[in-house]
């Protein structure tokens, strides 16, 4: 499988989480687990069941974003092919079912958005892997979970990073 891309500031975003989680969290639940144990009988001890649950999941969350990471490469956007979508692209798609304009931006893991005007979505979703390599003018269809979406690109440029 080849590696996601990801820009610098994506990649640093996930290593200040996991340094955080491991820094400060991870050692806050463990204090945690240490005083509950030292209640006395553990089988009654909502707190230390409550500590060694949340001790469990911090763990877990940790190995998910280094797993992330790892299948991660980083990528210049200002070395990225211009006038084709690519990685860091910003592209706007003229939907043909009703013609509204929408506006994505193709981004790595740890930045994806999908709440603002322009939809930050990951390389690896399906619209934008139907969008790759694609040019102003192009039109391209892709399934997703409510049926087959048809668009139109309309204008691609670089995202502002």
């Amino acid at each position: 499988m080849d590696p996601n891309p990801i820009s610098r500031a994506g990649y640093d975003k996930i290593r200040e989480e996991i340094r955080e989680l491991e820094e400060e969290q991870l050692p806050a639940v463990t204090e945690r687990i240490k005083l509950a144990r030292d209640e006395g009988d553990l089988k009654e001890n909502a707190e230390y069941h409550a500590a060694r649950e949340q001790q469990g999941f911090t763990q877990a969350k940790i190995n998910q974003l280094k797993t992330k990471l790892a299948s991660c490469r980083i990528v210049d956007k200002s070395k990225m092919p211009k006038g084709v979508i690519a990685f860091g692209a910003l592209v706007t798609v003229k939907d043909l079912s009703d013609g509204m304009e929408e506006q994505y931006e193709l981004v790595g893991p740890g930045e994806e958005d999908y709440d603002g005007d322009v939809m930050k979505i990951l390389t690896s979703s399906p619209i934008a892997q139907a969008m790759l390599g694609k040019k102003v003018g192009d039109r391209f269809e892709t399934e997703v979970p409510v049926g087959m979406l048809k668009f139109e690109i309309t204008e691609i440029s670089d995202s502002d990073e």
